[in-house]
């Protein structure tokens, strides 16, 4: 393998993969990053086995072939150059030479035919829509996916792709966050699946002006991600899905309310977050308390002290108090770009809904007033 490559193209090649990366790993080879060469294009892939993210950059490629080399210190290398221009060289032994100006590496890398393959789609089911609506979406949802283990099934995101409508959803069992979008779904390609927090994360940081093609097979999911100029970088996501059933989401969300309340989003979040500072472990909620035309917030931790704020808004209801933790609340408020939220209560034992002008649905459960 020999090419020449501006270190520009090199590094955006690297920086879209080597988040998968694995420096602890038990494989050697999922250390390393594999390089491919051919027809006018560098190839570069990372797995951890579960994740596998792919590009592909523009290079004067020379001589074709293929190596691997440890991910880390290829990537740091690179990051140092001073010189626009990057040669690579592997010999027979896997050996890579990179030079660049006045530097020269020689860096030990393993041989490409140890690089696990990558993984394939017989029967697939696609839906396209654009990156920036996806990442939306995705704010919009994966601040409230469990993180706890033994839930396993809570630890990725919903996808439902049914009557032409693409339905994001994320629970973590105290609160649960839901958007869906229009889309051309052909029926053939209508189903469901959950894709776990790993991938999502990938994802999202990947995702930016273009289209996504969503690929899904029984266990596993592909994210081709296609620029919207020549200039941006297609890349592919592919992760293994989440095995299990997702539990009956719609169950949990109110279908009635008592009373809707228009509340300021960016005013309701800094007092959230001005109170959250008045909370503590064991006192960890703040109370919503309304009446004619306003809002009072307040935090109140024995061992620390207490905080009152109040907000002025239009509510003619009846008077009402509601507590919830603070971190829960603001999570959405901060996803969303509305100048405005509505929230929707009963009473105070029941859940609160939080929506907005945008394709958005929050339920957070109360927590008990002291």
């Amino acid at each position: 393998m020999k090419l020449a490559i501006a270190k520009e193209q090199l590094l955006q090649g690297l920086q879209a993969v080597q988040n998968i990366v694995g420096s602890r790993t038990t494989l050697p080879i999922l250390s390393n990053i594999l390089l491919r060469a051919a027809e006018g294009r560098l190839h570069l892939t990372a797995t951890d086995l579960d994740v596998t993210v792919s590009c592909s950059v523009p290079a004067n490629v020379t001589e074709e072939g293929s190596v691997t080399v440890p991910g880390r210190k290829f990537v740091g290398i690179t990051r140092e150059l001073v010189v626009a221009e990057v040669e690579l060289e592997a010999d027979d032994k896997s050996a890579v030479t990179v030079r660049s100006g006045g530097s020269y590496f020689k860096i030990n890398g393993l041989a490409a035919s140890e690089y696990p393959p990558q993984p394939t789609f017989r029967q697939a089911k696609a839906v396209t829509v654009p990156q920036d609506k996806l990442k939306a979406m995705l704010r919009r949802t994966a601040f409230a996916v469990s993180s706890d283990e033994s839930r396993y099934v809570l630890n990725g995101i919903f996808f439902s792709l049914k009557e032409h409508k693409l339905t994001l959803v994320a629970t973590d069992g105290r609160r649960l966050a839901l958007t869906d979008e229009d889309a051309e779904i052909p029926a053939e390609s209508e189903g469901d699946f959950i894709v776990p927090t790993k991938a999502i994360n990938e994802i999202s940081r990947l995702l930016e002006a273009g289209t996504a093609e969503i690929k899904y097979g029984e266990n596993q999911v592909a994210f081709n991600l296609t620029p919207a100029t020549e200039a941006g970088l297609a890349v592919v996501v592919i992760s293994k899905l989440v095995d299990g059933t997702y539990p009956n989401y719609r169950q949990v969300i109110p279908q009635e309310c008592l009373e809707r309340v228009t509340v300021p989003r960016e005013e309701l979040l800094h007092s959230l977050k001005r109170a959250e500072i008045m909370t503590s472990e064991k006192s960890n909620s703040v109370k919503l308390a309304f009446s004619r035309n306003q809002l009072a917030i307040t935090a109140n931790a024995p061992e620390i002290g207490e905080s009152r704020e109040i907000m002025a808004l239009t509510y003619k209801g009846k008077d009402m108090a509601i507590a919830f933790n603070p971190a829960y609340l603001m999570d959405p408020l901060k996803a969303l770009d509305t100048d405005e939220v509505y929230l929707e209560l009963i009473d105070e034992l029941s859940p609160g809904v939080v929506k907005s002008s945008e394709p958005f649905l929050y339920v957070i459960m109360p927590m008990r007033m002291s």
